[in-house]
């Protein structure tokens, strides 16, 4: 009730009509997203690629992805660079922010979003889509990382529960996929959303 509330309110908010789809229906679909950026502080974090794919069912749709480099206002550093591996060549040449969150905005839709650690993303999102759109993103949201917590306190209630990528992927047996590429870190997040959905312990 309160998600429909302020989904209702940031519909009379939107400042720009041709973002109207992210109200329409999710047509059965989710959409798993990931993001790389200059940094792991939202403040100061650019985007530098950005990936999503979606899902359908109990099926990832790899025919459907969406991926995108971004040129950042300040090219990334030797530290940067060693996590991602994005050059300052490999993101010179990409779009710009708005853009780039121009396309996917038009990829998700009103489609749930899925992802490892989603706040962050959409926390570093919302700095361009306020921009373009007067408000935040109003899609709906699932953490995989929480529903995996919520699954192993259900059978392990007094335990320390690990809530590292690679402990997610081991205990649920999900493939492992080259890590810092956004496309295989929202197909990652979508394979373990799919394995906890089996499970009973996502929706």
């Amino acid at each position: 009730m309160i998600h429909r509330l302020l989904r209702h309110w940031k519909r009379r908010q939107l400042k720009d009509p041709r973002f109207a789809g992210l109200f329409g229906d999710d047509e059965g679909e989710l959409v798993s997203l990931d993001c790389e950026t200059t940094s792991l502080e939202v403040a100061r974090a650019e985007l530098l690629s950005i990936g999503a794919v979606r899902i359908r069912g109990n099926r990832i749709v790899t025919s459907e992805t969406f991926s995108v480099r971004v040129r950042p206002e300040h090219l990334p550093d030797a530290t940067t660079i060693r996590v991602h591996g994005l050059r300052k060549r490999d993101v010179s040449d990409g779009v710009s922010p708005e853009e780039a969150v121009t396309r996917l905005l038009d990829f998700i839709g009103g489609r749930r979003l899925v992802g490892y650690y989603l706040e962050y993303d959409v926390a570093v999102l919302n700095k361009t889509v306020r921009k373009l759109t007067g408000i935040t993103l109003p899609n709906r949201q699932l953490e995989v990382s929480a529903c995996y917590y919520d699954y192993r306190l259900r059978q392990h209630p007094d335990s320390f529960i690990d809530l590292r990528l690679e402990t997610l992927q081991a205990n649920l047996g999900i493939p492992v996929l080259p890590r810092h590429d956004a496309v295989n870190d929202a197909i990652t997040a979508a394979m373990l959303y799919l394995a906890l959905k089996k499970r009973g312990a996502a929706q």
